[in-house]
């Protein structure tokens, strides 16, 4: 098995899609924006910095969700995916994805999965590992069902996809992870060919000085890497 993995924030998309679905439920009056504008941009400022507390920013990310019936949440996502998705799609991405045709190519995300699967499908992505939301009845409960997809938990829930399909890291004969950011370096470190994309400052030095790949997918035309 040869494996690509990709980040989907600031990676494939030039931006953020949590962050950017908090911002589209304020546009629409969802969310109470003096409330929640100042917290979401504090909790994006701390995954930058790496510390992120990921359980406290689920509970901010995941209650809206329980407060919404499903029907509601999708027709809200549609036009998100509209008119904040689609132009984020970052230049490079499409060309990057074909170069991993023959490959098992898979998103793998600390954004919950409501937000990123149809994003994956909009990319033609056909594996997704994301933080996944808790639900009843096919309804949101506000909560986390398993492990969070993020710094070393995209290792073992990686690890547990190969599990369920009988399958170790000894099966993967190739692999590849391509992100920009420091909370990623446990899967970066992890794979044959780590790459960094777009990377923020912490990431672009340790790239450096490992003598990793950095790509850029956000200049149009060419793909362009750095040394």
């Amino acid at each position: 098995m040869r494996l690509a993995l990709f980040d989907l924030d600031n990676t494939l998309l030039a931006g953020d899609s949590d962050f950017e679905w908090a911002q589209f439920l304020m546009d629409q009056g969802v969310l109470d924006r003096e409330v929640y504008e100042a917290r979401n941009q504090q909790f994006y400022d701390q995954y930058k910095a790496g510390t992120l507390d990921i359980h406290e920013f689920l509970d901010f990310q995941l209650k809206p969700l329980s407060r919404h019936s499903r029907a509601q949440l999708d027709a809200w996502h549609r036009e998100y995916m509209a008119t904040k998705i689609i132009p984020m799609i970052a230049p490079g991405t499409a060309e990057l994805l074909r170069r991993h045709a023959g490959d098992t190519c898979m998103i793998v995300t600390a954004t919950n999965s409501f937000v990123t699967a149809p994003i994956a499908r909009h990319l033609g992505v056909p594996h997704l590992i994301a933080t996944e939301p808790e639900m009843r009845d096919d309804e949101f409960t506000g909560g986390v069902a398993g492990t969070p997809s993020f710094r070393e938990g995209k290792v073992a829930r990686l690890e547990q996809w190969l599990g369920e399909r009988g399958k170790t890291w000894v099966d993967v004969t190739e692999s590849w992870f391509y992100s920009d950011s420091l909370n990623d370096l446990p899967l970066l470190e992890r794979v044959q060919h780590p790459v960094a994309v777009d990377p923020d400052a912490t990431l672009l030095q340790h790239a450096q000085a490992n003598g990793w790949p950095v790509l850029s997918l956000r200049v149009r035309g060419e793909l362009s890497v750095g040394p």
